[in-house]
């Protein structure tokens, strides 16, 4: 890489220098008596009442900066206090007012996601597009700090640009993937953000999450991406693999080299071998269940070597072959039948006479009002319901996703569930049967001996077709057996195979304390009955409870220390001409005549000094060390 992406570090006094204590509800409660008596604190804490004082009675300006550069609105933004904003903005505060780094104070709502005073700034005229001495917009700003309900409220309600780039060619995917913020990705992959856009230095977004090793952002990516994604070189002529190599990252650069293996190696299904091997283990199926029917019928039924075979055993015999015949049918069904996908962007569902109404991308859904990001589906650009998932290997979306079998070369979900469940049951039955009629006919052979080891060697000389299919019959019913006991106790408790591998994970099978609930479970008796009648269980409504986000609170004591804290997180280091603020920066600070060596890439300084981390861990150079 010719360079990093470098992150100012936040550089913040000491507490008992800011003035403020700690309060018993787990917060900061800041000290009355030390806190400075201007327009610039009042607003950083809230306090419409000192507010008023100061601009009614004392006559103090709301327009003018204070001596970091900084505006009272933006410090309002920037904690959401959004009745001091309001009140600022009545008397007179310039909603559009920028800084000496060009940023307003929109830009600063972007930083602890404050949504509230955002939404009143732009109410009032804020410029959504606006962008600082850097070409950062506050999408920028909400995609470095990972802000995803702030980016999705200014793109869905006030129309903002969703891939803008910066003075460096890096739209918000670059900075959200380098910064790790899954979320971000997914929302803003969703919203049609460019994959393949590069960077002056030839880097996509999967080049940024590699150098970091951000394994979860770079899932995402490929996910959403193709191989090209993969193959692309950045201009020094390394891929994403062999930039996590030389970071370090190995986790990154496996993931990474094996999914550009199964990108190459996947069969073009356009062409009819690439369907054929769409077909994966399925023909093996068959040819096992129609070879154990054949030996069945050679070498048991109509074996001259045994007693002709009685009314009784004759019956049970066609049960077996009518039920295995059967089962090839179902089998077929479940390999052929759409499992259930959810309406595809790029296309049509592979059903066309199944008319349910399906989610389409709806960036309305309530789940995304919600916060609920990882219903979004980056790859068929659709917000999943609950129950459904992704599957990599069809690459589509399955509603009621169950599992994806290899065995049927397809997946198991609301559609075709009923199909394989029958299927299991027919063929597990068909196996039981042909093994009571088997060691029945084998035991009424009047030449056996009546030894153990002798009747063993004597229906391995004699018998060896019987023996053959019943050591295959007794193997394949074992593993069938299990997996149709197990989706037996799944249908009766209306669970799917990926909810129970995944309890711990999904929010909606949690109760309120914590503990496993599963919302669908009606009793077994209604489970069972509603999925053999109707072939699935309806789904009840679950509500999207909304998820709190958490934003915490810049502190405000001496108003030069906490100017020169956040001067150093917005863009630059205002405070310097403050000993206080230069004594209290014990962080290396990356300005841009910086640069550092990376294994042989050099790093030079030209790269944009961003946005500081409060609340995040410091992201500086990844060949040095910075303290606090």
């Amino acid at each position: 890489m010719a360079s990093e992406i470098e992150i100012v570090a936040e550089g913040v006094m000491p507490r008992e220098s800011e003035g403020v204590s700690s309060s018993g509800d787990g917060g900061l409660k800041p000290d009355e008596s030390q806190r400075k008596d201007d327009v610039y604190t009042a607003a950083a804490y809230g306090d419409v009442e000192k507010l008023r004082r100061l601009v009614e009675e004392r006559g103090c300006s709301v327009v003018e900066p204070d001596s970091g550069g900084y505006y009272a609105l933006q410090w309002c933004a920037l904690n959401n206090r959004t009745a001091a904003a309001q009140y600022l903005l009545e008397h007179g505060a310039d909603v559009n007012a920028t800084d000496f780094t060009g940023q307003t104070a929109l830009h600063w709502t972007a930083v602890r996601g404050s949504i509230q005073v955002a939404e009143l700034l732009l109410q009032n005229g804020a410029r959504v597009e606006c962008a600082d001495s850097h070409g950062y917009r506050t999408s920028h700003v909400a995609a470095q700090y990972g802000h995803t309900h702030l980016l999705y409220h200014i793109v869905t309600k006030w129309g903002a640009e969703v891939d803008p780039p910066d003075h460096d060619g890096r739209s918000p995917l670059h900075w959200a993937s380098y910064k790790g913020f899954a979320d971000c990705i997914r929302l803003l992959l969703f919203m049609d953000a460019c994959l393949d856009r590069v960077d002056k230095e030839g880097c996509t977004p999967l080049h940024w999450a590699a150098i970091r090793g951000n394994l979860e952002a770079c899932t995402v990516l490929v996910q959403a991406g193709t191989l090209d994604n993969l193959m692309t070189k950045e201009s020094t002529g390394c891929t994403p693999a062999q930039l996590a190599t030389d970071k370090g990252h190995r986790h990154v650069a496996l993931f990474l080299t094996n999914a550009r293996r199964i990108f190459t190696n996947r069969w073009d299904e356009k062409n009819r071998l690439g369907r054929f091997a769409r077909l994966g283990l399925a023909p093996v199926l068959w040819a096992i269940i129609i070879g154990l029917l054949i030996i069945f019928i050679n070498s048991v039924i109509t074996s001259r070597s045994l007693l002709t075979i009685t009314a009784g055993d004759g019956f049970w015999a066609c049960l077996v072959i009518i039920l295995a015949t059967g089962g090839l049918f179902l089998l077929y069904r479940c390999t052929s039948k759409d499992p259930g996908y959810l309406t595809h962007m790029r296309g049509q569902p592979r059903d066309k006479n199944h008319e349910e109404p399906l989610l389409k991308r709806d960036l309305s859904s309530p789940a995304l009002w919600a916060g609920y990001w990882a219903q979004l589906c980056p790859t068929c650009k659709i917000v999943r319901p609950l129950r459904s998932k992704h599957c990599s290997s069809c690459n589509r979306c399955v509603d009621q996703f169950d599992h994806h079998c290899p065995w049927i070369s397809n997946c198991v979900g609301k559609n075709n569930k009923w199909d394989f469940f029958i299927f299991l049951c027919m063929e597990v039955t068909a196996m039981i049967i042909a093994l009571c009629v088997t060691l029945h006919r084998l035991w009424l052979d009047p030449t056996a001996p009546s030894g153990g080891g002798k009747f063993l060697r004597h229906v391995a000389l004699y018998h060896s077709g019987a023996l053959v299919f019943l050591i295959g019959d007794i193997f394949l019913l074992l593993g069938t057996g299990m997996l149709t006991g197990m989706q037996a106790m799944q249908i009766a408790r209306n669970i799917t195979t990926n909810e129970m591998a995944n309890s711990l994970r999904y929010a909606y099978l949690k109760g309120s304390d914590g503990r496993f609930r599963n919302p669908y479970d009606s009793g077994c008796r209604k489970n069972c009955v509603d999925f053999l009648l109707n072939g699935y269980n309806e789904d009840i409504e679950v509500p999207w409870e909304p998820i709190q986000q958490h934003g915490g609170v810049i502190q405000m004591g001496d108003r030069s220390i906490a100017a020169g804290a956040v001067g150093a997180s917005l863009g630059g280091v205002p405070g310097q001409n403050s000993s206080n603020v230069a004594n209290g920066l014990k962080n290396h600070v990356h300005s841009s005549t910086c640069s550092h060596n990376h294994q042989g890439h050099t790093h030079s300084g030209h790269i944009p000094v961003g946005l500081g981390n409060f609340g995040l861990p410091n992201h500086g150079n990844h060949d040095q060390d910075h303290t606090a």
